[in-house]
Parts: C-alpha cells; structure tokens; sequence
C-alpha cells in the first residue's frame, strides 16, 4: 500500500495532492516551488534565491519519507524562464551533489509566478 507523505517542514499542498508519496522503496515527490513552509508565501527575488527555497523543501519532503537529495535518483526541473539555466544549475548542483538523472525544461508559467519547479524521484533507506 502506498503512503502519503506529510511534514510541516515544507509548504502545504496548494491543490488536492500530497507532498510525496512512497511506494516499495521509491518516493515520488510533487513538484516543489519556493514557498516558505511558515508563511505560504513566495520566497526569493531571483532564480538563485528560488531555487534554494524549492531545494530545502524537497530537502525536508524527502527526509519526511525516508530519503534524502544524496538518494534522488531522477528529478524534473521547470523554469519559467530558460536563459536561468546556469544560475539555476550553479544552486542545483549543491543539493543534488550525487547527480541524479534530470529532465529541465522551460515553461510558460508557474504557479504563483514562480521561477523554478522542481519534482523528484528517490529511494527510501
């Protein structure tokens, strides 16, 4: 049976999702944009500032569920705007340090005029 995964850690769901789920031995994280998990608010002026503030979130949503960024094993990474793909890719590359398999694309729009999404697949220890 597959768990939902919940912690205060990160923002609450915007919509009717959960934060991740675990299924077997593998966690499917939903999308994360730069929400601050106190206030619900957007957080950060710039891609650098964003991509921060979704990497702590995913950072909290994975150890929520018995993983953690050093067990990503595949993520999926929106931008609003490409020409943010070295700034967002210099961030990235401190959290994601054992270089997991990524899809980035650029988007039309986020929500809450976000910069940056970011979702993510790892295994549970």
């Amino acid at each position: 049976m597959n768990k939902k995964i919940h912690t205060d850690k990160a923002p609450q769901a915007i919509g009717p999702y959960s934060q991740a789920v675990v299924c077997r031995n593998m966690v499917f994280t939903s999308g994360q944009i730069p929400l601050n998990p106190e206030t619900g608010m957007l957080e950060g002026e710039n891609i650098s500032e964003q991509t921060h503030r979704v990497c702590q979130n995913l950072k909290a949503v994975l150890e929520a569920s018995g993983a953690s960024l050093e067990t990503a094993v595949k993520t999926v990474c929106y931008l609003a705007n490409i020409s943010d793909f070295s700034e967002f890719n210099e961030v990235y590359a401190q959290y994601f340090t054992e270089k997991p398999a990524r899809s980035c694309v650029a988007v039309k729009q986020l929500p809450k005029g976000a910069l940056v999404e970011v979702e993510v697949v790892a295994e549970t220890r």
